[in-house]
């Protein structure tokens, strides 16, 4: 029986402290059948350098590189653009794959005949020591709930090309992968099916996460009013949903190990 082949798209942008770390967890899958398709973001460190390395040692990785940086959005659809893939996949240049990421979520989809899934994911720091953070996948998640807020997590996600063809991110600076994973489920005309374990880690430095608490209102009231096209008014009505969920209904998914 011939495997799917699964497109895995990677935005690079001066990610050399961690590139080679989230190729070898790539490399590293139980299951063979992929593309990984680096796409470097007009980087000014050693990314590129690396990543050609890596395209010579494996002929399964392929190597785009943009004249200048655009954005992990448009890096992510040139990367769509290219892939070749019955799957199509995420991973963020300083996160990680578990071994068996890709065949327990193509199983899970086949079984379940899905069109999107996303699994569980642990956080890790900047050095990549886990801080005993895991965020769960729920069971089914509608249109209308990744509407409220973004519970995919990006490494995690995965839709079919067969069932929805090729997603194209809308170019927004902040939040296109929140946007991207509202359209697959949209388009998909189902809730995303959640696998509840950890399959992906999610690397986190603290000035991540103080600059997030900065951007969170701004960004993701553009979410609403430039992606959705929602009026002003509208869009401060769903930053309150979604402010909701962020506090109160998201932390429930997050389990303290």
């Amino acid at each position: 029986m011939d495997l799917p082949l699964v497109s895995i798209i990677v935005p690079v942008y001066n990610s050399e402290l961690y590139l080679q770390k989230a190729i070898d967890s790539v490399r590293a899958q139980t299951y063979a059948h992929w593309e990984l398709i680096l796409v470097d973001d007009g980087s000014e460190d050693a990314s590129l350098d690396i990543a050609y390395k890596n395209q010579k040692d494996d002929a399964r990785i392929v190597v785009l590189a943009m004249a200048e940086n655009q954005g992990a959005g448009v890096a992510r659809n040139l990367g769509t653009d290219k892939a070749k893939g019955v799957y199509m996949a995420f991973l963020d240049a300083d996160d990680l794959w578990l071994p068996a990421k890709l065949a327990e979520q193509i199983e899970f989809m086949q079984t379940y005949d899905a069109g999107v899934s996303f699994t569980s994911y642990a956080q890790i720091d900047k050095d990549g020591v886990p801080n005993n953070l895991v965020v769960r996948a729920m069971g089914q998640l509608s249109e209308l709930m990744q509407k409220s807020n973004n519970y995919i997590g990006n490494l995690t996600g995965m839709y079919s090309i067969e069932k929805l063809g090729k997603i194209h991110a809308p170019v927004l600076r902040k939040r296109q992968d929140w946007a991207l994973w509202h359209k697959a489920i949209k388009q998909n005309g189902a809730p995303a099916l959640g696998l509840d374990k950890v399959l992906a880690q999610y690397r986190r430095s603290n000035a991540s996460m103080s600059a997030n608490k900065r951007s969170l209102v701004g960004h993701n009231y553009h979410f609403y009013k430039s992606y959705l096209g929602y009026s002003s008014a509208r869009s401060v009505l769903w930053m309150a949903v979604f402010f909701w969920h962020y506090f109160i209904r998201r932390p429930r998914y997050i389990k303290h190990l």
